[in-house]
């Protein structure tokens, strides 16, 4: 079965956002190379590069949420939504390249000479540029959360950092300004290159635990709770828990051990509620399997079984018996 099944109010509902977010984001890179082209800034002129690369980590971003609604298939048995931690991965290094450009240009252009002019015209350009992307970011955030969706979620916090670069940049010609001293411009720069380079950073790291399958201990100790109420309610045990994020959705499997007189009927009815409770209670959305064992000949099943695992592979089981 699929993970996690959107409805179609939900896809409708991203795929608006994200175009949303290409639309304005290529109108923010036009703003912002008008008013490089008025000032002659270094703060503005980095603004700009970092919208280019914000354009295109949105492009594939696009591409990714389009990728993670096509169901399961035969190359691809737990579906596609995994691609949400790539592409959290990708906007990150795109963001940390962004920020290592910003501080090359800055210096470069601090040690060339600095020359500004028309300020008054390019600031109100990264103003408005700035109040954009700011509402724009909030809105794809709060969406993202609302619908579980990583891509999204990444995205509206990289539009965030375009805001966020957008006001050192007002907050640098400001100085430049008010003391007419002209290095504050790629001080600014500089600064705000180092607060994007955060930013990405965790991006990145959010892409690579999710690939990794790095457990979340908040999900562990939530699913721990669940299956005691949930396993002591019909007098069974568990174990073999193990769990994975798939980016917008939970995949569950454990294995629950049951008395012996039971019969396979009741023993597949009690998991099957099992799985629905835990199901209907762990955020944003899960699925889970089980492997019903008996608790006469657990730890003799487990045991030949490993013991045969390791005759055949030629070395020692990974697997823990029981």
């Amino acid at each position: 079965m699929q993970a996690a099944i959107r409805t179609d109010a939900d896809r409708k509902a991203l795929t608006f956002a994200m175009r949303l977010s290409l639309g304005v984001g290529l109108l923010m890179f036009v703003m912002k190379v008008g008013a490089y082209l008025l000032t002659g800034s270094a703060a503005i002129l980095s603004d700009a590069a970092e919208s280019v690369v914000h354009v295109a980590a949105v492009a594939f971003a696009t591409y990714s949420l389009k990728l993670s609604y096509r169901p399961p298939d035969e190359n691809h048995l737990y579906g596609h939504t995994k691609i949400a931690f790539f592409s959290a991965g990708f906007e990150g290094a795109m963001i940390i390249l962004a920020a290592i450009y910003i501080i090359y240009e800055s210096i470069h252009k601090w040690l060339g000479g600095l020359h500004l002019e028309n300020l008054g015209y390019g600031t109100s350009l990264t103003a408005a540029a700035a109040a954009i992307n700011g509402s724009l970011g909030a809105y794809l955030i709060w969406l993202g959360k609302r619908k579980n969706s990583l891509i999204l979620t990444a995205n509206g916090k990289h539009v965030l950092t375009d805001c966020w670069t957008s006001l050192a940049v007002l907050v640098g010609l400001g100085l430049v300004l008010v003391t007419k001293w002209l290095p504050f411009d790629p001080i600014c720069g500089i600064l705000m290159a180092c607060n994007i380079l955060y930013s990405g950073g965790a991006l990145v790291k959010s892409g690579w635990t999710g690939l990794m399958d790095t457990a979340d201990p908040a999900v562990q100790k939530q699913l721990i709770e669940l299956l005691d109420r949930e396993t002591s309610k019909h007098g069974i045990t568990y174990h073999q828990l193990r769990h994975r994020n798939l980016g917008d959705s939970h995949w569950v499997d454990v294995h629950l051990v049951f008395p012996d007189k039971i019969s396979l009927a009741v023993a597949h009815r009690t998991a099957t509620e099992i799985e629905g409770a835990v199901e209907a209670s762990l955020e944003p959305h899960a699925a889970m399997t089980t492997h019903l064992e008996s608790a006469s000949d657990h730890d003799d099943v487990h045991l030949h079984g490993h013991a045969r695992a390791s005759t055949s592979e030629g070395g020692p089981s990974l697997s823990k018996p029981g």
